[in-house]
Order: structure tokens, then C-alpha cells, then sequence
């Protein structure tokens, strides 16, 4: 589990293509002293797995199915990526709650750059649109940020220059890919209820006092 507050920005320090998947190995000298092998890692906003750990690298492995949700079959030597350990117990939740498992690929459409902010505007696929609401969470490679505005299969995102400072949003344009990973919570809501609902539309006052709200 993971929070969306990047912790360090790390580098591609290799890649090497294996069977349908990738080793990536990322130079990162403040996370790679904390990691151990199993530990998990988010790049990019992708949960992965620790596999190996050598003084400021540390390597995971991105299989097919990974590669075919998410953007790590761009990275090349040189990339840099959002990183940020699994959280623990106790920690403070300073972003939002975000898995790791990205949803979908978004494409950046524009960028206004404001005095005090950058406005983002991302398309995405729209069977997604039910899980964006305006001023709810979404991460963008990893980054937990606020949705500004919304539309039928595009969403806005203020980011403000400490953000850009300390991930790699400060590199992103017209036509970037970004990884997307949606709200947590609106997902579990709309599973729970369709459970519920079976075939009788949406949620109404009857349903809901009848489920005890």
C-alpha cells in the first residue's frame, strides 16, 4: 500500500529484456539503502518487487501483463521515475490510499503553465469516467493529486511547483503517457453495491434504508 507521496526521484540504470518481460535496475540512493529483496517498491506509480539490492541500485522485474497496463516498457537507460516505499503502520496517510495497480494508460493532451501552477489535462479511457469525480483523488505516475475539473473522458489536475519539484511531473507535455490508478475507495463502493443491486439499476432512498443507511 502506498500513499502517492513521492519519496525520490530514481534513474534507469539499465534495462534488460527477458521472455516478455523487463529487469529494470534504478539508481536511487535514498530508497535503495531502506530496500530489501521482497520489499515493494512503486515506479511510476507500478508496485513492484525488490529482487535484488547492490549499494544505490536496486532491481524488480515487470512481466507481460505489467508492461501491456503500464508505461515501464518506455523506460530506457537514463529514465527518471517517481518512486515511493510501501507504507507502514503508524505512517501518516499525506496522499491518498493507492494500491500500486495501475488502472490504465492516460495521455497528456496539454499543459498551461500558470504563475503558481502547472494545469494537466489528461485523456483516458472512458469506461473509466465513473471513477473520476471533481475533487477527488487519482495518482498520476504515482503522484497523489486532485482532480480539477472533469469532463466525459478527460480530467484536469493542478499541480503546484513543490510537486513538480520533487517528481517527475515537471517533464511531462503534449503526448506523454502517464499511468493511472483510480480512487480505491470507488471502486470497492461500486463492486459492493453492483453486488447488491443485481439487476435493478441504481442506488435509490428504498435501497439504501433497506441495506440499513
Amino acid at each position: 500500500m502506498f500513499t502517492g507521496i513521492i519519496q525520490e526521484i530514481g534513474t534507469v540504470a539499465g534495462v534488460v529484456r527477458r521472455a516478455g518481460g523487463i529487469v529494470l535496475s534504478v539508481r536511487a540512493p535514498g530508497s535503495a539503502k531502506e530496500l530489501r529483496i521482497d520489499d515493494s517498491v512503486a515506479v511510476n506509480g507500478v508496485c513492484q518487487t525488490v529482487v535484488r539490492c547492490a549499494g544505490d541500485i536496486f532491481e524488480v522485474e515487470a512481466v507481460e501483463e505489467t508492461l501491456r497496463k503500464t508505461t515501464l516498457g518506455a523506460l530506457d537507460h537514463g529514465s527518471r521515475v517517481n518512486l515511493e516505499l510501501a507504507l507502514r503502520v503508524g505512517d501518516r496517510l499525506g496522499g491518498h490510499l493507492v494500491q500500486g495497480h495501475v488502472d490504465c494508460v492516460g495521455d497528456v493532451e496539454s499543459v498551461e503553465k500558470r504563475p503558481m501552477s502547472w494545469m494537466v489535462r489528461v485523456g483516458f479511457p472512458e469506461p473509466f469516467s465513473r471513477y473520476v469525480i471533481p475533487v477527488g483523488s487519482i495518482a498520476v505516475d504515482g503522484v497523489s493529486l486532485t482532480v480539477a475539473a472533469v469532463e466525459r473522458s478527460t480530467f484536469t489536475v493542478s499541480v503546484i511547483p513543490h510537486t513538480l519539484e520533487k517528481t517527475t511531473l515537471v517533464d511531462v507535455g503534449a503526448g506523454r503517457r502517464v499511468n493511472l490508478e483510480f480512487d480505491l475507495v470507488g471502486k470497492y463502493i461500486e463492486r459492493l453495491t453492483a453486488g447488491r443491486m443485481g439487476s435493478g439499476g441504481g442506488i435509490t432512498e428504498e435501497k439504501l434504508g433497506a441495506w440499513g443507511f
